[in-house]
């Protein structure tokens, strides 16, 4: 032992890398040797730990966080071009809303597209239908407009499920009024004076006998009515549009289930 003591401390001197101009030059190599080396060892231990402590939904989770930012910051073309559309439709609707309140560009004429959209809603036309039923004498009249209160009745319950599933508020912030509360009307998806009149313009064209001017402005009216709810800020564009489409299916629904004569009588006999 102490015969190598001395080899080793010759060794040293002559080793050329121990002068003491290349000092400077081999500590901080070691420095960051040894920081490395440490670093390495912490973070190998620390992870260590880590494994051994994590269950493996935990690993689950951290695998599958990278994926869910990718998502996140890499939309869908379907993403894009569906938000797209719903930016669009918002800002058109705004743009048409003229007569969304008093200090709109058409506010003066409110009072008149209110007007223009009560003649679409649904009380009138059960009341008004329930009248004609009354007062009506002949079997064929008594089945038309027991299948009109048929089809109105079905679009108040259709239109109320699906915007009680959508949910969706209209651009502005306008309160429903009260004849909208009675048929649940509250909500802008789909836009239920829309398909009223479409559900009515379609019926009345297909069981009236009316004249070429009459039955253009039947459609006018069923346009009118629709495209009044976006003036006043209640409905987008898109619900007006999605309005006629389930008011045209609702005909159809209603055509497939008509009542026959003998059906309409039984039910009057009864009420």
């Amino acid at each position: 032992m102490p015969a190598s003591q001395p080899r080793s401390r010759a060794r040293d001197r002559n080793n050329v890398l121990n002068r003491a101009e290349f000092l400077s030059l081999n500590q901080p190599l070691k420095g960051n040797q040894e920081s490395r080396s440490s670093g390495r060892k912490q973070s190998g231990q620390a992870g260590a730990a880590g494994a051994q402590n994590s269950n493996p939904k935990e690993r689950r989770q951290s695998q599958q966080l990278p994926e869910e930012d990718c998502m996140q910051l890499n939309p869908s073309f379907k993403g894009i071009a569906f938000n797209s559309l719903l930016a669009i439709d918002i800002c058109m609707s705004k743009r048409l809303g003229v007569c969304a309140n008093r200090a709109s560009s058409w506010g003066g004429a409110r009072s008149m597209i209110n007007l223009l959209g009560i003649t679409g809603h649904g009380i009138p036309w059960i009341a008004g239908t329930l009248i004609c039923l009354v007062k009506s004498s002949t079997l064929a009249g008594q089945e038309v407009l027991m299948n009109l209160l048929l089809a109105l009745l079905l679009d108040i319950m259709i239109v109320a499920g699906l915007q009680k599933l959508a949910k969706r508020k209209g651009p502005y912030d306008v309160n429903p009024g009260l004849l909208d509360y009675l048929t649940m009307d509250t909500y802008a998806f789909p836009a239920g004076h829309a398909s009223r009149a479409a559900m009515l313009s379609k019926f009345f064209l297909n069981h009236l006998v009316l004249a070429i001017p009459l039955r253009i402005l039947l459609v006018l009216w069923a346009l009118c009515v629709g495209f009044s709810r976006v003036m006043i800020g209640r409905h987008h564009i898109t619900d007006v549009l999605s309005g006629f489409v389930f008011g045209y299916l609702q005909f159809r629904l209603v055509e497939l289930i008509w009542m026959s004569s003998n059906t309409c009588q039984m039910l009057i006999s009864i009420w």
